[in-house]
């Protein structure tokens, strides 16, 4: 096998590291919004109990790419490929570390009857979980394209997430102890609107790893 052969083969299995970590984060995300909408707690502490393992991960994949840089010695946009795996983990991980905060509001709100509709946050969390999607089609396929599409969603995002804490806001529940829960609605809503801010971190690196220019896509 010929040293190229072989550090291709190596860049092949540090991007499928990524995918598998992406899966895994992925589904905390769906399984902290289940535990979410049905006040699932024995779903919500599976959520938490399983971050450690993304966190792994991220770890594994941070390994594998300084061993790539030590041994090596890549250089123009195979180097970059390796500086924007790391930073991929990175947004990946905190995405992960997102549907542990919304497990916690889960328990935090436990049983209680729930004070509003949900049907904004849901509508928010597709927009969020598209926009992960997206981002890490990006990533792999390495299209710019997609990586714009993702962040013209998070606009939307942004925009959802406003509209709710202002009704959060001014709403007063007639229970003082129905406080508690708005509070923790507008946590879990400022949660998904920050995985849509790592996906659009994402698809930043994407655009990063095929152009060499750094976007600002939040602005």
């Amino acid at each position: 096998m010929s040293i190229r052969s072989h550090f291709d083969k190596n860049l092949a299995q540090l991007k499928q590291m990524l995918v598998d970590m992406a899966s895994q984060s992925e589904n905390a995300i769906k399984e902290a919004m289940f535990s979410f909408f049905n006040q699932d707690m024995k779903k919500a502490k599976q959520v938490i109990a399983r971050d450690y393992e993304i966190d792994e991960m991220e770890q594994e994949i941070h390994n594998k790419a300084l061993q790539l840089i030590t041994r090596e010695s890549p250089v123009a946009k195979d180097l970059r490929k390796i500086n924007v795996a790391i930073k991929v983990s990175s947004e990946i991980e905190r995405i992960g570390d997102m549907a542990v905060n919304i497990a916690k509001s889960v328990i935090q709100i436990g049983k209680e009857k729930p004070v509003k509709e949900f049907g904004d946050i849901l509508k928010m969390m597709e927009l969020s979980l598209d926009m992960v999607r997206d981002a890490l089609t990006a990533y792999y396929t390495e299209d710019i394209s997609i990586a714009y599409q993702c962040a013209e969603k998070d606009d939307e995002v942004d925009q959802t997430f406003g509209k709710l804490v202002q009704k959060f806001l001014s709403y007063t529940p007639q229970d003082p102890n129905g406080m508690n829960q708005i509070i923790q609605l507008a946590f879990v809503c400022r949660f998904i609107e920050r995985i849509a801010d790592h996906s659009t971190n994402i698809a930043e690196n994407v655009i990063f790893l095929e152009t060499g220019e750094r976007k600002n896509l939040n602005a």
